[in-house]
Parts: structure tokens; sequence; C-alpha cells
């Protein structure tokens, strides 16, 4: 078994490498980042990178964070070789190639909350529950894990400059809304109650990237990614008023940021360590 406390090794950076026994032979690299003072009543994040498969970058953005909010990170990294592009990480391997679902187990939006059960057993963390957040494809994951039922043990989560969402829609296909999936209208009502904030740079319009989704389904969604998050969010609350219920999702303008994950997580980090020390 993988000695979590590796990730706590020392104050800093920290790097476990880990090996889902549902998802053999695909190694998934724990990136931490642990403040001076770290216990294990520490609150515990855990941080989705990008497109780019960076966890030890984000990992990094969050080393100047940690000691004033008081929050050990735990950056899981999905290499491309193991994980191959958007079906693996952003859509949660919920099917293989030719459109056959795979079982629930093999889903990697169980990660969390399986090296969180992990570093519990073996005492890292005496916390029962845990924060998230995800920036650009790593937004994407957080996002559609959280709508798929993985929320649980989540006390706290943030989702930022996600390219596209799978918005609050039982017609949509998937992955950019959930016809297909095994979510109905009352997980659908589970997440609209879910207390999710979803950040938005006020910058983050550029759309020259090769990485900006392009495709028809995404274009619907809006011109920029900035303008997504606004639709994603109105979308959930035009939903829940037809339930008859609050939406309990918040939207925070990040002012001045474009796609800038490091920039991204400064702003996270003070919403997350308010909720989780509450």
């Amino acid at each position: 078994m993988t000695d979590l406390a590796a990730l706590i090794a020392q104050p800093g950076a920290n790097d476990v490498a880990w090996e889902d026994p549902n998802l053999p032979g695909r190694t998934i690299w724990l990136r931490s980042a642990r403040p001076k003072r770290c216990t294990p009543d520490t609150p515990v994040v855990f941080v989705h990178h990008g497109v780019g498969r960076n966890g030890g970058d984000y990992r990094d953005y969050w080393l100047p964070l940690v000691d004033e909010a008081d929050v050990l990170v735990v950056a899981p990294e999905f290499p491309d070789a193991g994980f191959p592009k958007a079906d693996w990480y952003n859509f949660g391997n919920l099917r293989q190639a030719d459109g056959a679902p795979n079982r629930r187990a093999e889903w990697t939006y169980n990660i969390d909350e399986r090296v969180f059960a992990l570093m519990q057993a073996q005492s890292v963390t005496a916390r029962q529950r845990y924060g998230v957040f995800g920036h650009s494809a790593g937004s994407q994951f957080v996002h559609r894990m959280l709508s798929l039922g993985f929320c649980g043990k989540v006390h706290a989560a943030v989702a930022a400059n996600a390219g596209t969402y799978a918005m609050p829609d039982l017609v949509e296909p998937w992955p950019l809304g959930f016809a297909g999936t095994d979510l109905d209208e009352d997980g659908l009502r589970a997440m609209l109650a879910f207390r999710l904030t979803v950040m938005a740079g006020t910058a983050d319009i550029d759309t020259s990237s090769p990485n900006f989704p392009k495709e028809p389904g995404a274009m619907r969604q809006g011109d920029t990614r900035f303008a997504r998050a606004h639709g994603y969010v109105a979308q959930a609350r035009s939903q829940a008023e037809a339930f008859g219920m609050a939406c309990a999702w918040t939207i925070i303008d990040v002012e001045g940021v474009g796609h800038d994950g490091g920039r991204m997580s400064a702003a996270a980090a003070p919403i997350l360590s308010a909720a989780l020390h509450a």
C-alpha cells in the first residue's frame, strides 16, 4: 500500500506516485503543498489541473497560499499517457472509445474520495470532509464530478474558468448535459442544492487558444469562457426556479484576470479556507 504520509513529509512540496486499484497500470502523481504547521486537523483541498496535465504547477501555485489559508493541498496529476484526452480526465472515463459504459468504479471522478479515504486510514488526516478546486479542464472535472454525485465528502468547492459545462439539463447529451448518464431529477435537485462556487475571470475572453472549445455545442454555451460561466449559473437558477427550489450556487467575477491558474488559485484560497474553517 502506498504510504500517503509522504504527502506531509516536509513543509512545502511533496510528491507521491499512486495507482488506483480500479485503474491498474495507470499512475497518478499526488503533488502536495504542506503548510509549515500541519496536523491531522488541517483541512484538505484537492486541486485539479488544466489540460496541460501539470499538477506540479498547480501545486506550486498554492505553495505561497497554504500557510495563510491553513490548508493541506493535494493536486492529483493525471498523466496523458495513462489518462488520454478529455474522455479520461474532463469527462471522467464514463465511457469507452466505442461508447460502451464503464463501471462507476472505473470513473476518474472517484479519485478524490479514494485518496481521502486512504489519508484517513493512514491518519494523515482526521477530517471528515474536504474542499476541491479546479481550473480550466480541472474546473470541467470538478463540476461534472460533483454533479454526478461525488460530493458526499465535499465541504466546499470552487470551479474556475471552465471551457465547457455539463449544463443542469437532463435532455442535453453528455458531456454538455446529462442525457445518457445515470443522473435523474433527484440527483439534479441535489446538485442545485449543493453550495458550488463558480469563478469567472473577467478577462478570460480570449478565444484564439487551440484549447478553447469551439465545437457547435460549446459555442451554444457562450462566446467566451467568461460568458459560459455566467450562462451555466443562469441556467442552474432557472432550473431551480422550475423545480420550486432555491439554487445554492454562487458566481464570483475575478476582476482583470484571464485564463490564469495561479491568479485564480489565489482568488479561491481565502474562499475555501473560510468555508473549511467555519
